[in-house]
């Protein structure tokens, strides 16, 4: 494999290596996953290079970012990138109970973050969604005084629309915008990425593979353990699974004459892109990990990208992303 590459992030970020990995799944949405893998897993990919981790305070409400603090020790903390985002509020039983970006609320979820992440300071922070009932000029603002404090080193934000992305940036430069984006999710082509690229403001891009729909491994007979995602997903229910998985043969078929799999073929054309995007990846086992991180060596032409996507069409993903309570909190569709 070759030495990971790096990708600047934002005109005012740090370098991160070209694939991020999102460690979600391995506390939270997708049913159980196996510590001991995880761990593995973290620690497989920085010994690959990757330096940028992703997570959320809510992700299995603190122990993803314990489990970032446990695979952490004995490294250099200055050579990884964390990148964590807030707001989102759970209850004991893992319910979804709402958004609160409020200045006090920042501050707080953050000082909870750096006890847990065992660290003095967070290199990118960002809401989880946009909070309809504070201005994200307070949001922002907030951030950047922990910024001036030293807490937070670089300001992201996630599924935030295009005027959201204008009135923050207006406040404080802001490295990356966090979105949803794949052959099955391409709706930032048309007004965000662009914006983005206007102020120079990077994307970090998860759902590469679709919740796994697009990994080339998933079947429809396959369900998810326990409180999984894809269960509630539209893109995984009924007829929209059928005619998705349709889309992934097509792939499947460009993929195989070019030799690569469909997790891969997927994965590179996100990174053809644009360098200023960085696919996340949220594999939770090592054998996933590198089949993903071998698209970094895969070479897709002009004629294999045009191929690609006359399999999957721009808009021929059946279903949304997310259910219609979910689709409502995001301020990128609106």
């Amino acid at each position: 494999m070759k030495t990971h590459p790096l990708r600047p992030l934002g005109t005012n970020g740090p370098e991160a290596s070209a694939i991020g990995l999102g460690c979600m799944g391995m506390s939270d949405m997708y049913g159980p996953a196996d510590r001991a893998e995880s761990l593995a897993t973290i620690h497989a990919a920085l010994d690959a290079g990757i330096n940028l981790l992703d997570t959320g305070d809510f992700y299995g409400m603190g122990h993803n970012e314990l489990l970032i603090r446990e695979a952490l020790k004995g490294r250099d903390r200055a050579s990884v990138l964390l990148s964590v985002k807030f707001g989102a509020m759970r209850d004991p039983a893992g319910g979804w109970v709402g958004i609160d970006t409020r200045p006090a609320a920042v501050k707080n979820f953050l000082t909870y973050t750096l006890r847990r992440l065992g660290t003095d300071y967070v290199d990118i922070y960002r809401p989880a969604r946009v909070d309809p009932a504070v201005p994200i000029e307070d949001t922002v603002g907030a951030i950047a005084d922990m910024v001036k404090a030293g807490y937070v080193r670089h300001i992201g934000l996630s599924e935030a629309g295009v005027d959201t992305i204008r009135r923050a940036q207006a406040v404080h430069p802001i490295v990356d915008l966090q979105i949803e984006y794949s052959l099955f999710s391409r709706g930032i082509e048309d007004g965000i990425l662009p914006v983005c690229r206007e102020l120079g403001i990077g994307i970090t891009a998860y759902g590469v593979l679709s919740r796994g729909l697009l990994s080339g491994h998933w079947s429809k007979e396959r369900a998810g353990a326990g409180p999984d995602f894809r269960n509630y997903s539209p893109r995984f229910q009924g007829k929209n699974l059928d005619s998705n998985l349709a889309l992934v043969e097509a792939l499947r078929a460009v993929a195989e004459a070019k030799g690569v799999t469909v997790a891969q073929a997927a994965i590179g054309w996100v990174l053809a892109q644009g360098v200023d995007i960085i696919p996340l990846i949220g594999a939770r086992r090592r054998d996933r990990l590198a089949e993903a991180l071998s698209a970094l060596d895969v070479e897709l032409t002009a004629d294999d990208l045009a191929k690609i996507e006359a399999a999957v069409p721009s808009g021929a993903a059946a279903g949304d992303r997310y259910n219609k309570h979910a689709m409502a909190q995001l301020d990128s569709e609106r």
